[in-house]
């Protein structure tokens, strides 16, 4: 991790480099992180789920593309697809320029809000991805 990553305090993260961040009650939206988005370069191509499918936390649920490569999406909760980010559809390069904010996947009503447990604070989430420079 370089100075200029950027770790929110107040979201949830997983190893994979998913955020989340709940909104009202028992709803929660999904991202990526900007350490991810560096990792990828300029985003291309989302392959999000569909409003209605059900989601199993941890479990694959769409693509995202680079020109490096393409990778799979991570739910970090499980529950119901209730919004698609039709506007990072359009223009994935959201996800680049403002990862936390307008360039948020998708939000789900939660299955489980005990799964938040199973997910790290931005301080672990810090520690994860600081490099061994520092």
């Amino acid at each position: 991790m370089t100075a200029g990553d950027i770790v929110l305090d107040g979201l949830r993260y997983t190893n994979e480099h998913e955020w989340t961040r709940l909104e009202g009650e028992g709803e929660a939206a999904v991202g990526i992180t900007d350490y991810a988005q560096k990792l990828l370069g300029d985003v291309v191509f989302l392959s999000l789920p569909k409003i209605g499918e059900r989601l199993t936390q941890f479990a694959k649920c769409g693509e995202i593309e680079s020109p490096k490569a393409v990778s799979d999406l991570f739910t970090p909760l499980g529950g119901e697809v209730v919004a698609v980010n039709e506007e990072v559809m359009m223009h994935p390069e959201l996800v680049n320029r403002d990862p936390y904010g307008q360039g948020w996947l998708f939000r789900l009503a939660l299955g489980d809000p005990g799964e938040l447990d199973r997910l790290m604070t931005a301080e672990a989430y810090r520690a994860l991805v600081v490099s061994p420079e520092g």
